[in-house]
């Protein structure tokens, strides 16, 4: 057991810190932080994505991507701005999901464009009545020759609002057992219009969150993917790997906010002595680098065992369900040692804490995650 990087790993944590840096806060900071980024922005920073073989990083290099271990890439993302991340997690696994289910022709028409950066994906699984269970998906498919007919809603769409290409999650009639039969369609959107809607919320408005209404959306047939019936499997191996992503974010957030405290408490005096002197705040400090810590290992542990063809089931939902708690308690614990401060925009702690609050959402609820690991430590299942 090695807790230590390899050179080769401190180079790619130190390209992932200097790309942000150079190529993509530049990005951010030229446009509204509370407005959606413009598309001819999104491609900008995706081009960035590219060159350093983030849009594909699991894919072989035979099949046109990075061949990163997870691990590996775990260390570039941690450095990415959230709002940013979370855009790449939509995009990247949508690449991972194509790849795993398309046939040659489709991979040959799709990828290289969304590999190279050129055009955007996402995923669109969730819909009002149907969030953490893929089985309770309501939108249908409906068969009409060499089409196929899309209608629907999906809701809490990353990118949806300006993805190329949509791997959409359908309802295609039902099986032997009179089950609902689940598949999926690549909606290219320039050939099979649909309508998508920004959605306000609390935190990572720079990004894009979509309500996509698909209203008898004709799809060539040609654009069908995998066999009907496997998607809760194929999305299942995508989550194992966004998970602790995810949580790589929040510990990224968490950093910053524990860099700033300590500026802070150095700089910020209060009865005749700097504020880190004093015995509270000293432990709010020793408290939030104790987080940062141990999510930030926890989460690489979760992508080694990945990397390793371990079973990470419950590492993956661990990794991401603590992180978020946690982390999201040190950027409070953060805002607490500005005092004031903390509260002020200037300071952008605030911003850290709306845009970790975003986080439970995506790739599985607090209380979904909670079931996961409940499952894997008790063998039995609280769901079915």
């Amino acid at each position: 057991m090695d807790f230590s990087l390899t050179s080769e790993q401190d180079l790619m944590r130190e390209t992932g810190r200097r790309m942000v840096d150079k190529d993509i806060q530049p990005v951010l900071d030229a446009h509204d932080p509370d407005k959606p980024l413009p598309k001819s922005a999104m491609l900008e920073i995706f081009a960035c994505f590219a060159r350093q073989g983030l849009t594909a990083p699991r894919l072989s290099e035979k099949d046109g991507g990075a061949g990163l271990r997870m691990l590996d890439y775990g260390l570039m993302f941690e450095a990415l701005p959230t709002m940013v991340g979370m855009a790449l997690v939509a995009h990247e696994g949508t690449v991972a999901r194509l790849n795993a289910e398309s046939s040659p022709e489709q991979k040959e028409r799709l990828l290289p464009d969304l590999i190279a950066g050129k055009r955007i994906a996402c995923t669109g699984t969730t819909e009002p009545e149907g969030g953490s269970d893929p089985r309770a998906v309501r939108t249908r498919l409906a068969h009409h020759g060499d089409e196929v007919a899309i209608t629907g809603g999906k809701l809490w769409i990353s990118n949806g609002s300006i993805a190329d290409v949509m791997i959409v999650t359908c309802v295609d009639g039902t099986d032997d057992k009179g089950r609902p039969r689940v598949t999926r369609v690549a909606v290219e959107r320039a050939i099979s219009p649909y309508e998508a809607n920004e959605i306000p919320v609390l935190g990572l408005r720079q990004g894009h969150l979509s309500e996509i209404v698909f209203d008898d959306c004709r799809v060539p047939a040609a654009n069908m993917l995998g066999s009907p019936g496997d998607a809760p499997q194929v999305l299942g191996g995508t989550w194992l790997v966004n998970r602790p992503l995810v949580g790589l974010l929040a510990v990224n957030m968490a950093q910053k906010a524990l860099d700033q405290a300590l500026d802070f408490a150095d700089t910020r005096t209060q009865f005749g002595r700097t504020i880190a002197e004093h015995q509270l705040i000293q432990e709010r400090l020793a408290r939030i680098a104790t987080t940062v810590t141990t999510c930030r290992l926890l989460c690489y542990y979760a992508l080694d065992t990945i990397d390793k063809g371990g079973d990470a089931t419950q590492l993956s939902a661990m990794a991401k369900h603590s992180a978020l708690d946690l982390c999201q308690q040190a950027i409070s614990d953060a805002m607490h040692v500005h005092g004031a401060m903390g509260v002020s925009r200037e300071a952008k702690l605030e911003q850290y804490f709306r845009d970790v609050r975003m986080l439970p959402i995506p790739d599985g609820t607090q209380e979904i995650l909670t079931l996961i690991q409940g499952r894997a430590v008790t063998g039995k299942s609280a769901l079915r």
